[in-house]
């Protein structure tokens, strides 16, 4: 009589063993293909994120107000500020500011601050104001203005003006309240943004954004 034969134990015991040694390499694919794509979406986030803040900072300064008697922008080391004007043109002006607020370590966020609208010159000297003690003591009511933008380590600005990049914090470069008709207070023809990023992060290092006063003409160095 013929006899079916079967798998032994030892046989089935391998091939588990085998399909188990399979399953576990493919799962470590998976995993490191899902890391991979979290990793690099983190990046894109992160990318997304300083690519908008830039973009509002190209916006600030495209919109910067020469309005007679007011001043355009003030650099005093800690906190930018500048006025321009609003999205339409019966929105009046906005005084925006810009710092960047450290959370030790080293480490801080680069934030911006904007006013409501103003119409008037008392209205405008209140917001101006503002913008500086946003920087340094913020109120509550003062910091629901502000948005976070992007984690920072540090940053810097040089402007340019005369056919060289200057700092600003320069006789050459700082801007006063009151000197509105002054070299000092003028537009200048560029400005140049360093921005510091921690590491570790998806983006790190530094990054350099020059602006270019739209109005200007000639060639520039």
């Amino acid at each position: 009589m013929n006899r079916n034969r079967g798998f032994t134990l030892v046989e089935v015991l391998v091939a588990i063993g085998v399909m188990a040694v399979l399953a576990l390499m493919s799962w470590r694919g998976v995993d490191a293909m899902l890391r991979t794509q979290t990793a690099l979406q983190q990046r894109a986030d992160h990318i997304q994120t300083l690519q908008a803040a830039l973009a509002q900072w190209q916006t600030d300064w495209n919109r910067v107000s020469t309005v007679s008697g007011l001043t355009s922008w003030d650099w005093d080391g800690k906190v930018l500020r500048l006025t321009r004007e609003g999205v339409q043109a019966s929105e009046g002006l906005q005084v925006v500011a810009w710092t960047w607020r450290t959370t030790g370590a080293g480490a801080g966020q680069w934030l911006r601050w904007q006013s409501p609208a103003v119409t008037t010159a008392t209205a405008w000297q209140e917001a101006w104001q503002n913008a500086s003690t946003w920087s340094q003591t913020p109120t509550e009511s003062l910091r629901s203005a502000e948005v976070s933008l992007h984690a920072l380590a540090g940053w810097q600005l040089f402007v340019h003006r005369g056919g060289s990049w200057t700092n600003p914090l320069s006789s050459d470069g700082t801007s006063n309240p009151g000197t509105a008709t002054t070299e000092k207070a003028r537009v200048p023809d560029g400005v140049r943004l360093l921005l510091d990023l921690p590491a570790p992060a998806p983006v790190s290092g530094r990054v350099t954004l020059d602006w270019v006063r739209p109005t200007l003409t000639g060639a520039g160095s």
